[in-house]
């Protein structure tokens, strides 16, 4: 998924003082073990950033949508380089108990989590570590870490156009599929209005030569030239086709292992979900029994109010937690009814102190070179970015100097 993954880092009281209440009852070492949940809800698992993108309290979440499973992301490679994991390319994971903390708060609430893999910014494990073996082996640190039923390996680019580190992570995914019984293994990837572009269809090719079947591969189907649901469902129809025609299979069996992984409200294109959208989207996955129905991303599930930051807000009209219901409705919830709640939203712009650059703003494009002033310091451009906060695990921007 896009830059809007990498959005300003900013923690809610809330969900700090959860962790904290949390980790002081189940130790810091690791999140709490639970009983797997069913595999629909990991089906229907949103997108959750624990420690960045203002991340709302998941329980709060759950209580007033029914949704129990959320998908945590993002596991990365070290920023520094080498083979093992982290959260966001900056916490090992190793050494972490902030997440470890969600996690236990989410399972002591009845319900658990999934953790995706890769992304869209950042350097991915398949592309550092020097073969699948050696990928699945700081994948199953994750694994043992956090007592893991369901993981999920979002393949993007530039990873999704290297064909040794798409050998890595499908690779890892088998073996771990292999090594972990009763593992839920979620694929996703870019999606186009034929369904999945070349490097989709060579994704789809590698695991057939593999032998590896995950439980769905999913598209994301946004951010191409898509508008609406109706832009959505043909390219899932012509996904499924994909499916069938790649890995040979009827359509009953390609429909039961497709997903669906949608943004809600403004993409970072400028194409518009709403909630009519995911409606539409919901009764052509239930109607045609697909094998997943997800989002990116729950840290947006909220109107904007003192920030338009999409990453940290839908930029629609909507009650918090709108888009969260359709998840928990796939996974056969019934969410509780409730009123209109609005939860405020607000971001750092930047700038600050005696900074002389113009400040770093979300909703411009900067070329290669350009020179913002962020939190107090100058920071220069490496290459072409939107959206990629200054600071933040993409690794665009070089902290130049303090102001």
């Amino acid at each position: 998924m896009h830059p809007r993954r990498i959005g300003s880092v900013l923690a809610t009281a809330a969900v700090v003082a959860g962790t904290a209440l949390t980790l002081a009852t189940h130790g810091a070492s690791a999140a709490v073990e639970a009983a797997a949940l069913s595999s629909n809800w990991y089906a229907s698992a949103p997108y959750l950033m624990p420690q960045s993108n203002n991340p709302p309290d998941p329980t709060t979440v759950m209580a007033a949508t029914g949704q129990k499973a959320f998908q945590l992301a993002f596991i990365l490679a070290p920023t520094g380089g080498g083979c093992s994991p982290t959260w966001d390319g900056t916490s090992a994971v190793s050494s972490d108990t902030t997440v470890a903390g969600v996690i236990s708060k989410i399972r002591g609430a009845g319900g658990d989590v999934s953790v995706s893999v890769g992304g869209y910014g950042g350097t991915k494990l398949g592309q550092t570590c020097g073969d699948a073996a050696s990928t699945a082996a700081a994948y199953q640190q994750v694994i043992d870490k956090y007592s893991l039923h369901a993981i999920d390996f979002d393949l993007e680019e530039p990873e999704y156009e290297n064909d040794a580190a798409v050998n890595n992570e499908l690779g890892a995914a088998q073996i771990l599929q292999r090594n972990n019984s009763g593992l839920f293994v979620s694929v996703t990837m870019p999606g186009t209005t034929a369904g999945t572009g070349w490097f989709g269809t060579q994704l789809l090719d590698k695991a057939k030569t593999l032998g590896f079947t995950p439980n769905n591969f999913s598209i994301m189907p946004f951010d191409g030239g898509f508008n609406g649901a109706a832009s959505q469902t043909s390219a899932l129809e012509a996904f499924h086709s994909l499916l069938m025609s790649h890995l040979g299979w009827d359509s009953a069996t390609a429909y039961a292992h497709e997903g669906f992984s949608g943004m809600n409200g403004k993409s970072d294109a400028g194409e518009y979900f709403y909630q009519s959208d995911f409606q539409t989207v919901l009764d052509y996955a239930t109607s045609h029994q697909l094998g997943r129905f997800t989002y990116w991303s729950v840290n947006r599930d909220r109107a904007c109010t003192t920030t338009t930051d999409n990453g940290v807000c839908s930029n629609v009209s909507q009650s918090d937690w709108d888009f969260t219901k359709y998840t928990a409705k796939f996974a056969g919830a019934t969410p509780p009814a409730s009123g209109t709640t609005t939860t405020t939203t607000t971001t750092t712009t930047g700038g600050g102190g005696s900074c002389t650059a113009a400040a770093w703003s979300a909703t411009t494009a900067y070329n290669g070179g350009a020179v913002v002033s962020y939190n107090g310091h100058t920071w220069t451009a490496k290459w072409w970015t939107y959206g990629d906060t200054p600071g933040g695990a993409a690794g665009v921007w070089t902290d130049t100097a303090a102001c």
